[in-house]
């Protein structure tokens, strides 16, 4: 009878250490998983303040990151046996110069879309021009539409455009000529981008204005006939190109019409030159 009363206490006490055990591994385990919980959360906050300091950190991770998925890329189809004919360049999109015309102001929203039908560029692109050109006029006090005006008459927005005589860009800048202007950009080669070279050529302008004293005389400086008989009608097709400008600008887009034709010289002394070699001449006579 002993034995049999006994052994039930046995039980219990048995259940009762199990359960105790039971209790501790559980609460051991909650505890553990609270603090790596705690330590993961902490890691990730220091990763993050860590990123966001330092861009060029965070810029180098997603760089090898897009680098392992492109070659992963690669291999997979290497392995299928599709050929790619591309290789993928994700950051290939941080060097196109463009804007969302939705975050444009009207008045340079409307002069986008106007400039984009009539030299056949892209809005985006052209929006991003007409920024740059108002961000410009305001710190060189120059009206936006004049700058704007020159680009149009000088290359039509193509930034790519070249003269025989070596000017370059939207603005035709002289780029062997201003190269001093240039080596703020990287070099002479940043010519060949849109905003800078929409930047160099303002101040050129900007300078032809002040050392003339007039918009007219200074566009008859740009051009490099200041000391000609006449600038072969240089100066009105800018203005008259800016009046239509003006007018988009004010809500009343006008009819596409012909720019003033290049008037002929009065008893010339000598060829008349094109834009960029007086662009030439004017940086050689500055002292």
């Amino acid at each position: 009878m002993t034995d049999r009363a006994q052994r039930p206490s046995a039980f219990r006490a048995l259940a009762a250490a199990l359960s105790i055990v039971v209790k501790d591994v559980g609460q051991g385990l909650l505890l553990i998983s609270h603090n790596t919980l705690a330590l993961l959360g902490l890691v990730l906050v220091c990763l993050l303040v860590v990123f966001g300091s330092q861009p060029g950190l965070r810029n180098s991770v997603e760089h090898h990151a897009l680098t392992w998925l492109a070659e992963r890329r690669e291999a997979r189809l290497e392995l299928e046996g599709t050929e790619s004919l591309t290789e993928p360049e994700p950051a290939a999109v941080q060097r196109v110069s463009v804007v969302d015309l939705q975050h444009l102001p009207q008045t340079q929203a409307a002069l986008t879309h106007w400039l984009a039908r009539r030299y056949k560029v892209a809005p985006e692109a052209v929006g991003r021009i007409v920024q740059e050109a108002w961000q410009l006029g305001e710190r060189s006090r120059i009206d936006p539409t004049l700058i704007l005006a020159v680009v149009a008459v000088e290359s039509s927005f193509n930034p790519f455009a070249q003269s025989p005589v070596g000017a370059q860009g939207l603005m035709q800048v002289m780029t062997r000529v201003h190269d001093d202007k240039y080596q703020a950009f990287g070099g002479e080669r940043a010519a060949l981008d849109p905003l800078t070279n929409l930047r160099v050529g303002v101040h050129v302008l900007r300078d032809c204005i002040r050392r003339a004293g007039s918009v007219v005389e200074g566009l008859r400086h740009y051009v490099g006939a200041a000391h000609l008989p006449d600038d072969s009608g240089y100066a009105a097709r800018v203005l008259f190109e800016q009046d239509l400008l003006k007018s988009v600008a004010a809500g009343r887009p006008p009819a596409l019409r012909s720019a003033p034709p290049r008037e002929p010289a009065i008893q010339p002394v000598q060829p008349e030159p094109a834009a960029s070699q007086g662009l030439e001449q004017l940086a050689l006579a500055q002292p």
